[in-house]
């Protein structure tokens, strides 16, 4: 089965392509989700992460956010062996889902394609792209923070940027996404 990630930064529209293929017709494996999934419910990354972060990591068996949060900021040893753990169970993760899906196709959503490795195990890479300033705007309107906010989510962030080989979305609110989803699903060798 073909994997098609959809990658990009935060605020760029990627989980807007994720929905279209879906509506589609097509599964999409969403990497942000499952890994909170999995924080929570594998026992094995949840030995490791209590490890790295002790028993308050976990109220009431669900992971807090706001202590983690807390934990790493401005600790980029400890955000890198978080990642470490939490990656390969990502990435396993995906296996197994990508394994039982039915078809010739599937996609993966993630913001963080290289830093997971992703790029080794899919087909290709979508790219979604906007202008920064776009991005700031959609991220203060969905979830209700101001733009200094989103700039220190940004920079907390991994900056990834495109390969020359990844297939690129324009999705800068004035450039239609819809054919240039269509035209990409249309193209076989890329």
């Amino acid at each position: 089965m073909e994997l098609i990630v959809i990658a990009g930064g935060i605020g760029s529209g990627k989980s807007v392509v994720s929905r279209m293929v879906e509506v589609m017709g097509y599964p999409v494996y969403d990497c942000d989700s499952r890994a909170k999934w999995l924080m929570e419910h594998d026992g094995d990354l949840r030995d490791a992460l209590t490890q790295l972060l002790g028993a308050e990591a976990y109220r009431d068996g669900r992971l807090d956010r706001d202590y983690v949060s807390r934990r790493i900021f401005g600790d980029a040893a400890l955000l890198a062996a978080i990642n470490a753990a939490v990656h390969p169970a990502v990435a396993r993760d995906l296996q197994r889902w990508r394994d039982s899906q039915d078809g010739a196709l599937c996609f993966a959503e993630t913001a963080i394609v290289r830093t997971s490795r992703l790029d080794k195990v899919a087909n290709r890479v979508w790219w979604v792209d906007a202008p920064i300033d776009v991005r700031i705007k959609r991220v203060m309107a969905r979830n209700g923070v101001d733009e200094s906010r989103v700039r220190q989510r940004m920079q907390a962030q991994s900056v990834e940027t495109p390969s020359p080989d990844f297939c690129r979305i324009v999705n800068d609110g004035n450039t239609a996404v819809l054919p240039q989803v269509m035209a990409l699903l249309g193209q076989k060798d890329r």
